[in-house]
């Protein structure tokens, strides 16, 4: 019963903030990084584009979003080339355009853009506008990896526990969900405690699972939520407890797990054991 925490979609809102410029980008004013895409600095653009799409200190306009990726993607700004394909692919300011989208993707990707990288890996895992290929997945999370994202780590992993574009080796996935959580890529702190709760890949610990759901829970990972529900309602690592089994299942709610609020219905009605 317990959940695998995969990369979807639309977790990529979050991985948006600031990813486009440079640190020293990200912390400068609307005022200062209008001036200075205006200027012709790609990576300002990008930034710029961060705070329209999250509406940090403008108001939020996919739109100009879109308009400033695209500035910061022709500039060279590689980050802007990836979050410009985000927003070709579910159509947040722009008509969806899957093509435009993979097209996007893999220029950010070719220039070692890992976030480029990683978002085609899963266009390919998926098969969305292009012919499945789960090698090729493979290829595209480890080069994402690689290139430091551990976002694309956590999603290498998977495919290693999975057996999917490469020979089944759930040590090799235990060590990169490790190495993802480790640097606070919440999804890999989830997945690392399904691993120790089942016992694969590494020797079965019910604490140390509790323990990795309760991180991943408390940094706002839906599925790390909905893990430690599970935990407390089976008293697995934790001492039984419904109430704190609701508790949880109402996190992964409010974080828009639909489990999480089937789950939660349910255990009020007394009907989940």
């Amino acid at each position: 019963m317990t959940i695998r925490s995969w990369f979807l979609v639309l977790m990529v809102h979050s991985a948006l903030v600031s990813v486009g410029g440079t640190p020293s980008d990200a912390a400068e004013s609307p005022k200062q990084l209008k001036a200075a895409c205006e200027k012709g600095k790609a990576t300002a653009c990008a930034s710029l584009g961060d705070l329209y799409f999250n509406g940090t200190g403008v108001t939020q306009d996919d739109s100009h979003a879109v308009a400033l990726y695209q500035r910061a993607c022709d500039g060279g700004a590689l980050g802007g080339c990836s979050s410009l394909g985000w927003m070709y692919e579910n159509g947040n300011g722009v008509e969806p355009d899957i093509g435009q989208a993979v097209a996007l993707y893999r220029k950010a990707c070719d220039g070692e853009d890992a976030r480029g990288c990683n978002s085609l890996g899963w266009i390919y895992k998926n098969g969305n506008g292009v012919a499945r290929d789960d090698a090729k997945a493979v290829a595209l999370f480890q080069k994402a990896c690689e290139g430091g994202l551990l976002l694309g780590c956590n999603n290498l992993g998977w495919m290693y526990e999975d057996g999917r574009g490469i020979s089944q080796d759930k040590k090799q996935a235990v060590k990169l969900y490790k190495q993802a959580c480790d640097g606070r890529e919440l999804f890999g702190c989830s997945n690392l405690g399904a691993m120790y709760l089942s016992g694969d890949g590494v020797k079965k610990d019910a604490f140390q699972a509790a323990d990795l759901f309760r991180k991943a829970c408390e940094g706002g990972n839906s599925g790390g939520c909905h893990n430690l529900a599970i935990a407390y309602l089976r008293g697995q690592g934790v001492k039984l407890d419904e109430g704190e089994a609701l508790t949880y299942f109402g996190k992964a709610c409010d974080l828009k797990e639909a489990q999480g609020c089937e789950h939660y219905a349910l255990l009020k009605k007394g009907k989940l054991k």
